[in-house]
């Protein structure tokens, strides 16, 4: 795989990079699963749940991540060492797909806020570490290419799963649309222990 990555870019991507890309990659692709039709699951799955429900949801999970992320970024960042990135990226990724699994359980509205405040402190954990260590250990004078590949990824599988996460859930119910999602945030979660030893070389 890494030779076929060599022969189109002509660049022989770090581990790191690569764990960490395809970890982030999977991990979305499996929220991309309902993240289009959350909005449906609101207004036909809880009770009381309406669009105004749906725009809420998001106030409080961009709210609770904008306002955690910057004092956890700079918390990460006046620490020595990449140990403490690690960690906070492993919480992060953890509660992402904790929250893949509440949602199974959800039938009222304040369910909804709550997770969607606890998925705003997931992320506020996971991104500034993710980037942290992204940045670090990008290629040198191929950042661009890194990044790009990165963004590509990410953007075809989004394309591939909306559609998906649509016949999955008309087909067997939004429950195992929701255990798909979390099962596929714990698989690429799980990816990041590839990069764990590499850390510890560095």
């Amino acid at each position: 795989m890494n030779n076929l990555r060599h022969f189109l870019t002509g660049v022989r991507i770090n581990k790191v990079i690569q764990y960490l890309a395809y970890s982030d990659i999977i991990m979305m692709s499996g929220w991309g699963l309902i993240s289009p039709i959350i909005a449906v699951f609101f207004t036909e799955q809880v009770e009381g749940g309406d669009i105004a429900l749906a725009g809420l949801s998001a106030t409080v999970f961009f709210l609770v991540k904008s306002v955690l992320q910057i004092p956890i970024a700079r918390w990460i960042d006046v620490r020595k060492g990449e140990k403490d990135d690690f960690y906070v990226l492993l919480v992060g990724v953890s509660l992402i797909s904790l929250c893949a699994f509440l949602y199974i359980g959800v039938y009222l509205p304040w369910h909804v806020i709550a997770i969607q405040a606890l998925f705003g402190l997931a992320n506020a954990l996971y991104y500034p570490a993710w980037l942290a260590i992204f940045t670090r250990h990008v290629d040198r004078n191929e950042e661009g290419l890194e990044w790009s590949m990165y963004f590509a990824g990410a953007d075809f599988t989004g394309a591939l799963t909306a559609g998906l996460g649509g016949l999955i859930v008309s087909s067997w119910g939004y429950q195992v649309g929701f255990l798909v999602m979390g099962l596929t945030s714990v698989f690429g979660g799980a990816l990041l222990l590839g990069i764990a030893s590499e850390l510890k070389r560095k």
